[in-house]
């Protein structure tokens, strides 16, 4: 069921538009220091971290039953895909236990993503810009993974449960893809801008 349309839900999830307009405002004037290199090599994890994440999402539904092998798709998976009220069904009846653990592996998800842009660079401004748009590429190949492996979403309307911190956040597909979307965008830009400034 694609319940929503251009919202998402509770209503500050939508405000997540706003971070990558307001990092270009940041990171326009003084633009970003970032080699190719770096930005390739976070490009890279995060898509093998987005489809590590796919994976946990197909096995999740593979043990809960919501997905079930009524057609073949890559690696021999159904195409049996839930509505946002089977997802929320789901995780009403989740235990208590595996509820605590899922909302651990999602921060876990975020503390190595900041390890990464630790890692990657050495200041602050350049760190936050490797941690948006390694999140970013994540983000797009998590719903790649899952797309190639079990072809869900069906369309970018579909509604999906993004996160369980501090409580379901609730949108349709094309929200977050928009704003990962967005971010790589303004990475791009304000590297670029960075390499138009005048020598000192």
């Amino acid at each position: 069921m694609e319940r929503l349309g251009l919202s998402a839900e509770p209503w500050w999830v939508n405000l997540l538009i706003v971070i990558p307009l307001a990092a270009y405002g940041t990171w326009r004037r003084r633009g970003l220091v970032l080699a190719m290199p770096t930005l390739l090599a976070a490009a890279v994890f995060g898509t093998a971290f987005g489809f590590v994440e796919a994976a946990v999402v197909v096995y999740l539904r593979a043990a809960t039953g919501l997905l079930t092998a009524r057609k073949p798709m890559l690696f021999g998976f159904g195409n049996h895909t839930p509505d946002l009220d089977q997802q929320i069904q789901l995780l009403a009846k989740i235990p208590v236990n595996l509820h605590t653990l899922e909302v651990f592996r999602e921060s876990a998800t975020m503390v190595m993503l900041i390890a990464v842009a630790c890692m990657a660079v050495g200041t602050r401004r350049e760190r936050c810009a490797i941690f948006l748009w390694t999140f970013a590429v994540w983000d797009i190949f998590y719903y790649v993974g899952l797309w190639a492996t079990i072809r869900w979403p069906p369309s970018l309307r579909a509604s999906d449960v993004l996160f369980l911190i501090p409580v379901p956040w609730v949108s349709p597909v094309w929200f977050p893809i928009l704003v990962s979307a967005l971010t790589i965008v303004v990475v791009i830009l304000a590297r670029k801008a960075r390499r138009r400034l005048p020598e000192a």
